[in-house]
């Protein structure tokens, strides 16, 4: 199935369910959390930044007025912080998570726990949150998670041998082991959990959000901010554009485990349909070891049986 007339008209009643947005406080992450709250969902925005956090909640409930969202602390580059957002949330069952917030092609750093950033923050902080809402996603009869990728992960597969690239870090590459990553933990969760749940990924091709233009303002590098930005006007498409693969993901009926959308046009711009993705993205026995590590990494299980 793919989405080459799909928009966000086309969503589902999403009345009485429970989603989380992680990273919702601006670009796909906002559009998503807005769009799917306009179908009546009941939307946690999920946010590092308190500040920013409910300001987008108050920009959304009034872009969208008469919805239900609210306000989550949620700073993935700390699993006690991924831990208390977990224990926070006052819902029995969770309809769909949206594993969307990340970091791109920053400077060398570490998390809270010592983990690379961009592998930290972009794999085992939405593993572990993932890990710590499974009972109550399970409870929830047609959850989903949607992972969003990108089409820089055909740059560079995971190395378990190196996760946290500490022999040899190239922010380019850190970022698409990072991506690869989260392809890979979608293949590992639609695997384990068959029918139960359905584990989904998007990516937003080429879309205009600060994710480009975070790496060079933290390092005062004004001429590559710029550059990036003048890119993002000429070719990138919209947020609003961008989030369409992830709002499929998330809601179309007949999505099937383990799918991966994109922009129809060369996985850059365009409606919603099935994107190409690297062949080690699809491989059972990496992505058991990348769930055993993160499993070991994280101190969070995937306790569920194969199959």
């Amino acid at each position: 199935m793919n989405g080459s007339s799909w928009g966000v008209a086309g969503l589902p009643d999403l009345g009485d369910r429970v989603a989380v947005v992680t990273g919702a406080n601006s670009g796909l992450g906002y559009v998503t959390a807005r769009e799917l709250a306009r179908g009546g969902a009941r939307v946690v925005l999920a946010c590092r930044s308190e500040a920013r956090g409910r300001a987008a909640v108050a920009r959304l409930l009034a872009e969208a007025p008469g919805a239900a969202a609210e306000f989550g602390r949620l700073d993935l580059g700390d699993l006690a912080s991924v831990r208390a957002f977990a224990e926070g949330l006052p819902y029995d069952r969770i309809d769909l998570l949206v594993n969307n917030a990340g970091v791109m092609a920053v400077p060398y750093g570490t998390t809270a726990d010592g983990f690379e950033t961009q592998f930290g923050v972009n794999h085992l902080g939405h593993f572990a949150l993932t890990g710590l809402l499974l009972p109550r996603l399970l409870a929830a009869p047609g959850a989903r998670v949607v992972t969003v990728s990108s089409m820089l992960h055909a740059l560079a597969n995971v190395d378990l041998r190196d996760p946290n690239s500490r022999r040899n870090y190239r922010r380019w590459i850190a970022y698409a082991r990072s991506k690869s990553a989260n392809l890979l933990f979608t293949h590992e969760l639609a695997h384990r959990l068959g029918g139960r749940l359905l584990a989904v990924a998007a990516h937003p091709g080429y879309a205009a959000t600060n994710l480009q233009t975070a790496g060079p303002r933290a390092e005062g590098r004004r001429g590559t901010e710029r550059l990036r930005e003048l890119a993002n006007h000429v070719f990138a498409q919209s947020a609003e554009a961008g989030a369409l693969p992830t709002l499929y993901a998330a809601t179309a009926p007949g999505v099937r485990p383990d799918a991966f959308f994109g922009p129809s046009f060369a996985m850059w711009r365009g409606a919603p349909a099935p994107s190409w993705r690297a062949p080690w993205t699809v491989d059972d026995r990496a992505a058991a070891a990348l769930r055993s590590a993160s499993e070991r990494l994280t101190g969070v299980g995937l306790d569920l049986p194969a199959g």
